[in-house]
């Protein structure tokens, strides 16, 4: 791929034209390396690296720039000189029926996105399905932030909210009004709803799904909770 139209994956528009993303720096390569040993299709990413990297092990196609177009390149104000070009139809693992639903309503920011796909990925059996309107989940900093999970948990992208119904039959949310994490009608669900940072899930749309509310306890000397936080600590709950 030319440099120019990697310098242009920066941008959505961009990344939906080519159907690649970057995936930048030693951890997040070493990720996708660690996921070709089970997802072959992968091994049509390419590296891009400096020659600090000429030696670095790897059977996927090599390209080696300077460190100035390294900087031209990166998303990072420090690149540390290695980064792949990704196929994005790739990167994604097959999801089995199984798997638990985490929807999320409009998320916007990339730190919170990348933090939940990182958690769900931890804790494993988990899908992620994410509304129109939500941040790009191959957005660099989303990559960054999921910390390679992006290679192993499961999403769908642009999943209408009213589209869950006829999917589960069991929905639970978070309300400040529910019942306890601990209460059993919890580990039953088979989706869990989160809405968007700021203004949540319509309630008028939470009622027609018949969504059942639960409740993180505690000392209500603020609002909320933040939403990473807020699915961490119900996916652990669910696991637990």
């Amino acid at each position: 791929m030319k440099l120019d139209d990697i310098k242009k994956l920066q941008q959505k528009k961009y990344r939906s034209e080519l159907g690649t993303c970057l995936v930048e720096g030693e951890h997040l390569v070493l990720e996708l390396q660690q996921a070709l040993k089970t997802r072959p299709e992968l091994q049509t990413a390419e590296l891009y690296l400096t020659e600090e990297y000429r030696d670095w092990p790897t059977t996927l196609v090599t390209h080696e720039i300077s460190s100035r177009q390294m900087r031209a390149l990166s998303a990072t104000k420090s690149p540390q000189g290695i980064l792949a070009v990704v196929p994005i139809a790739a990167i994604q693992p097959e999801a089995d029926q199984t798997d638990i639903a985490i929807y999320l309503h409009e998320v916007q920011d990339p730190g919170n996105l990348g933090t939940i796909l990182r958690t769900l990925a931890w804790f494993g059996g988990f899908r992620c399905l994410l509304s129109p309107n939500s941040v790009d989940p191959f957005n660099p900093k989303v990559i960054r932030a999921s910390m390679g999970a992006i290679f192993h948990v499961p999403l769908e992208l642009d999943v209408p909210l009213e589209s869950l119904a006829g999917r589960y039959s069991r929905i639970g949310c978070l309300d400040m009004q529910g019942e306890p994490l601990s209460a059993p009608a919890f580990s039953d669900c088979d989706c869990y709803l989160f809405g968007n940072e700021a203004r949540g899930v319509p309630r008028e749309q939470l009622d027609s799904l018949s969504a059942r509310p639960f409740t993180i306890a505690g000392a209500g000397q603020i609002e909320s909770l933040n939403l990473a936080t807020a699915v961490s600590l119900s996916v652990y709950e669910r696991r637990r």
